[in-house]
């Protein structure tokens, strides 16, 4: 059964939506759509998800729009079906945020179920590809590497926070690879002491084996688990291309998460990441030097067809006294920003001793905002079979 729900639609089409549903459909609370779909997936109830969501005539056409492409980057195993009138611009914008049908509001209750069935049928085709398999012995986990054009823009900061969120969510389920291969900094990051680093895990036994490798990892004491940097910057230049996607793809195998802190700019190291990567998310701090390098580096990154289907742009040390605005750096960059991270005191503590800020539980605006870029990989988890049960919401009753 297709799970659906519902957003600006009036009594009567949510009536004949329902009815189209078989009653498995959740209605949104009225008001505007979100463009963040994190901060859709909080309306939800019980942390399922749906197959569909169909979006009434209600709603803005640039809200639709906004939601419909970021939900296709991120969470392409949810099929947008928008409820228009159809026009030649309208289709061409839809088609292009990755809308999977288009229908007018007076199409009957067969027309309804044959677009969303049509829509359900490709986001479960669409998940079996992508999505880990929980009755699996072993996961197929999410690859999300952190990159960065330069240094100095907060990447061990973000990747150790993300990794750690991600281990709230998913005890014993999350590593963290630090891939700066010369100066890498998890390690001081979290408060480690390792045994082993980076050079130790690729070479002999534990790239061979994967029991002996995960006696290789580090474990800290949120229960995140971490492969650390080398201490030598000599060693750590002898790690190739090849070592790097042979350790995540065996990381892949055995974690749900594998979390990636990268070398400024595009290294060998880095770029066997990138292409290893399910989720890619660009990291810039928001002044002019920072934003052009980040749209250089996306430009080749595209040119080399290696942006992933999951991309998130993050710009840190967000300041409103320093002249940029989102919407400058969207221009700039030809994307949209997902998260921004505003300039904080608390991280230069959390740097210092080691403790990452969503390990502390402050409550300053960095961390709130740490939490929904945590929240934009953890809203998607494995779905499981079931229904919205007693929290149904729909029009008709």
């Amino acid at each position: 059964m297709t799970r659906v729900v519902l957003a600006a639609a009036d009594a009567e089409l949510s009536a004949r939506i329902h009815a189209a549903a078989d009653g498995d459909m959740y209605v949104l609370p009225p008001g505007r759509l979100p463009g963040d779909p994190a901060r859709l997936f909080e309306q939800l109830v019980d942390g399922e998800l749906p197959e569909v969501l169909v979006i009434g005539p209600d709603a803005a056409s640039d809200e639709v729009l906004t939601l419909a492409s970021r939900l296709d980057v991120q969470c392409p195993g949810i099929s947008v079906v928008l409820i228009a009138d159809p026009g030649p611009q309208l289709w061409q914008a839809a088609m292009r945020a990755g809308i999977r049908d288009l229908v007018t509001p007076s199409a009957d209750v067969s027309a309804l179920r044959a677009a969303i069935d049509h829509a359900g049928g490709a986001a479960l085709s669409r998940r079996r590809v992508l999505r880990p398999v929980e009755d699996a012995a072993r996961y197929t986990g999410r690859v999300l590497t952190v990159a960065s054009p330069k240094g100095g823009v907060g990447k061990t900061t973000v990747a150790t926070n993300l990794a750690v969120g991600l281990t709230e969510t998913a005890p014993q389920s999350t590593v963290l690879v630090d891939l700066d291969v010369q100066f890498g900094d998890v390690a001081y990051a979290l408060g480690l002491v390792p045994e082993y680093g980076l050079p130790d895990v690729v070479q002999g036994a534990a790239s061979q084996d994967t029991m002996v490798l995960k006696t290789f990892l580090t474990q800290h004491t949120s229960g995140l688990f971490a492969v650390c940097g080398s201490e030598s910057p000599a060693a750590g230049d002898r790690i190739t291309g090849d070592d790097v996607s042979r350790l995540l793809a065996a990381l892949a195998r055995e974690f749900r998460y594998v979390v990636v802190d990268t070398a400024p700019g595009l290294s060998e190291q880095t770029l066997a990441a990138l292409d290893r990567a399910t989720d890619v998310v660009m990291l810039s701090s928001m002044d002019v030097p920072g934003v052009r390098g980040l749209r250089k580096e996306l430009d080749v990154l595209r040119e080399l067809c290696m942006i992933p289907a999951g991309r998130h742009v993050v710009m840190n040390f967000a300041d409103p006294k320093t002249g940029l605005s989102v919407r400058d750096v969207e221009t700039a960059i030809g994307t949209g920003v997902d998260v921004v991270l505003p300039r904080s005191a608390a991280v230069p503590v959390s740097t210092n001793t080691g403790v990452p800020l969503l390990q502390s539980g402050g409550r300053d605006p960095m961390t709130k905002e740490l939490r929904r870029l945590v929240a934009r990989f953890s809203a998607t988890p494995i779905v499981r079979p079931g229904r919205y049960r007693a929290k149904h919401r729909a029009a008709a009753s």
